[in-house]
């Protein structure tokens, strides 16, 4: 079977985020991206690349692996006529990571045409999404509340 042009883009779109410099220094990698770009799952390990000095998953990689997520998947679903932009986070730690920690993300179609439906030219929203750091056993590790900027360009 051939893969259809939208899995290989969502394929090469995963590989490109997950060894972009910037998200690859938080020790993470894109592990899961569906074709439409409404699911995407990411893993951090822990290992010397994303351990603190206590030995337990350092909170920034905690944070960065999960940061730009959203926007991403995002600024895909939507067309180019609209302006996507992280505006605010927020991050509470649970548990310290002392294993290999995931977490996933879900835009859902509802969502995107809502945002279409309901923004004029000019107009914005806000919108909060949230995603937690699991272990495989579904234990959380932290929790992350992201908040989009979205604007409909004129």
């Amino acid at each position: 079977m051939t893969p259809s042009i939208a899995a290989v883009r969502a394929f090469l779109y995963r590989l490109g985020f997950s060894y972009f410099p910037a998200f690859w220094m938080t020790g993470g990698t894109v592990t899961d991206l569906s074709p439409d770009f409404s699911y995407a799952r990411v893993k951090l390990p822990l290992n010397w690349r994303t351990k603190n000095v206590v030995g337990t998953t350092f909170g920034g990689s905690m944070y960065g692996v999960v940061d730009p997520v959203y926007m991403a998947l995002l600024r895909r679903r939507l067309d180019g006529d609209f302006t996507v932009w992280d505006m605010a986070a927020e991050i509470r730690f649970r548990r310290p990571g002392r294993s290999t920690l995931f977490a996933e993300f879900h835009v859902p179609e509802e969502e995107v045409r809502e945002i279409e439906r309901s923004l004029a030219p000019g107009e914005s929203c806000d919108r909060v999404y949230d995603v937690e750091l699991v272990d495989a056993e579904g234990e959380i590790h932290a929790e992350v509340e992201k908040t989009l900027y979205v604007r409909r360009d004129e």
